[in-house]
């Protein structure tokens, strides 16, 4: 098989592709022939051994991936040779082959494509799992999404109208401003040519929004805080600005507020029912046209480091795959 990997810790360049052998399923474990990859921004700091996730030397990157069911391992039941899986493993799915635990696949249902169906398990399940598990969004509520083009960005912005809410989606310009309209936010705002607080505070008639969903961290997560409503949620899904910010505590205290983490991966972990209730629901809505996910760029597994490139640059819209060609 084919695997991209990541032989010394360094920049996507450095993502080497090479011949390995097949893998093997052991007891509980599923080989599966990978039809695409699904990349993530946590791809961009795993490589530079700068993400809390720390693989060994050496590892493929990418963490969710579609395909077919190669071979089963002993004790697997529920699934068959040729039936088409979609699955998240943190790590090393960027090659044409995978093993993966079985309890992490999920059958694809008819009409959802693999691209659509490999980028949907991170981006949506994160978000999801932020806005209903966490905050508990409430239809009629405002929530403002940060980095609203982006691949949490775009799913928060279209589960969050899915539940009701009036959505702000902010970005940094306006063609992703208009990629966010077109998936559903009632409101845009460009946080490169109006302050953040003050346009959110105008957009909600001083009110201020109910929830923020924040994948970008640095400067921009304090001034969101500040625009708040009272008892309001303020969710910490990542910091694709490079900085963790440090928030003045007064403010949770003057708003009334709650500050909330959201590790999807961990969530996956401990509580894996709710988890997979999640992740059918959404394969459920995609199948159903309730929400549409975006693979803006769809590259070949040989390009897999200027794929993740375009993640680091913070250039692209929406997911980004890479195609083995299985």
């Amino acid at each position: 098989m084919r695997a991209v990997l990541c032989r010394a810790f360094g920049p996507p360049e450095s993502l080497v592709i090479e011949e390995l052998p097949d893998p093997a399923p052991g007891p509980g474990e599923v080989v599966v022939d990978v039809a695409c990859t699904a990349l993530n921004f946590f791809d961009t700091l795993i490589i530079q051994n700068r993400y809390q996730v720390k693989p060994e030397l050496p590892f493929s990157p990418g963490a969710e991936f579609a395909g077919r069911v190669a071979a089963l391992g002993d004790g697997v039941t529920g699934l068959q040779p040729g039936q088409r899986v979609a699955g998240y493993i943190g790590y090393g799915a960027c090659r044409t082959k995978v093993v993966a635990p079985a309890g992490r696949l999920i059958p694809i249902p008819e009409g959802l494509a693999d691209e659509a169906a490999a980028g949907l398990l991170v981006t949506y399940g994160t978000s999801l799992h932020a806005l209903q598990d966490r905050a508990h969004l409430r239809p009629g509520e405002t929530l403002a999404v940060l980095g609203a083009a982006g691949g949490v960005g775009l799913a928060a912005v279209e589960l969050g109208v899915a539940m009701g809410a009036r959505v702000i989606a902010c970005a940094s310009s306006p063609d992703k401003l208009a990629l966010a309209r077109e998936h559903g936010a009632a409101e845009t705002l460009d946080y490169t040519k109006e302050d953040l607080k003050e346009g959110l505070k105008r957009l909600t008639g001083g009110a201020g929004v109910d929830v923020v969903y924040d994948p970008v961290g640095g400067d921009l997560s304090e001034a969101a805080l500040r625009a708040i409503a009272w008892k309001g949620r303020f969710l910490v899904v990542g910091f694709a600005a490079g900085d963790i910010p440090r928030i003045p505590l007064n403010l949770m205290l003057l708003k009334g507020c709650d500050v909330q983490g959201v590790f999807w991966g961990a969530f996956a972990d401990k509580e894996p029912a709710q988890n997979a209730s999640n992740i059918e629901a959404i394969f459920r809505w995609a199948a159903e046209g309730r929400i549409r996910p975006l693979a803006s760029t769809i590259l070949p597994l040989e390009q897999t480091g200027k794929a993740i490139r375009l993640l680091a640059d913070r250039k692209a819209l929406g997911k980004v795959l890479v195609r083995t060609g299985a």
